[in-house]
């Protein structure tokens, strides 16, 4: 850690529950002498339930730009300073990718405050497959980049995870179900940490008639969960039908490293596959 400059710290925040804050995130707070808030009124409540008197400054996604040669000039100076977000744990899905890309680059200190993160809450508790996933923020407001970014969530073969808010959520979830069917396994959570948190799951119409079903389960903030396509099993018709046409032209290891690209599956399963194929011909 460079002694010469101030330090940025990255302080994750609780995402309903004040009381999942960790002793580290408040000392931290108490600390430093400036904290950049996405949203200062919403991090008054924070701070008043813990007692942190530190200065509070508005940094947000309409003013970052603006504020990022400031506070950089501050950390060059010395200052230690902490950011916050509304909830959970900021540059996911919110702000502040800029000042830390930059502050890196300039050789200053970042260290992570890690606590609560509402993708890895609801990984966690939702009872879908968890060994890989991948997060891609919330879901576009217009219909068509929705359907594009769902059709993007679909072809994915690990558990894909995105946020919604209360506004989109019915329109989503039917997207969802245009999208991928009703073969695939998906969980929703809302309000995590909450006094109202639930889990909904089953296949996207069952869950699509749950969320449906009270005026209540539309409310508060979702994460969609959506299992991943089944890409690796060795019967997948798509690799099958590939490794028909490269093996009449490589061997079967490099067509199945290819097929394997192509397809995002398991390249020994699908050079087994291959073995099989092979097989079956002879």
């Amino acid at each position: 850690m460079n002694s010469k400059t101030g330090t940025l710290y990255i302080v994750a925040t609780p995402i309903g529950n004040l009381e999942d804050i960790t002793y580290r995130a408040v000392e931290t707070l108490k600390r430093v002498g400036l904290v950049l808030a996405e949203d200062t009124r919403h991090a008054s409540i924070l701070f008043k339930r813990f007692d942190i008197k530190t200065p509070l400054l508005p940094y947000h996604e309409h003013n970052e730009r603006k504020q990022l040669s400031k506070v950089l000039r501050r950390l060059s100076d010395g200052q230690e300073i902490a950011m916050i977000s509304d909830a959970g744990t900021p540059l996911i899905s919110d702000p502040g990718y800029p000042l830390v890309s930059e502050a890196r680059n300039s050789g200053l200190n970042v260290v992570p405050i890690p606590g609560p993160s509402a993708v890895i809450a609801a990984l966690s508790a939702g009872g879908l497959p968890t060994d890989r996933f991948c997060f891609e923020g919330f879901i576009p407001a217009k219909r068509g980049p929705r359907r594009e970014f769902l059709a993007r969530c679909a072809r994915c073969t690990s558990t894909a995870v995105m946020y919604e808010s209360c506004h989109r959520i019915q329109q989503s979830l039917s997207q969802v179900l245009d999208t991928i069917g009703p073969d695939r396994n998906i969980v929703v959570a809302r309000e995590l940490t909450k006094k109202f948190e639930e889990f909904y799951s089953g296949n996207a119409e069952q869950v699509l008639e749950q969320v449906m079903a009270k005026k209540e389960n539309q409310k508060g903030e979702f994460v969609i969960m959506i299992s991943g396509v089944r890409t690796s099993d060795p019967d997948d018709l798509q690799a099958r039908k590939m490794l028909e046409v490269l093996m009449e032209e490589m061997p079967l290891k490099s067509a199945a490293r290819l097929v394997a690209k192509l397809v995002e599956g398991n390249r020994n399963q699908i050079y087994q596959l291959g073995l099989q194929m092979q097989a079956e011909q002879s």
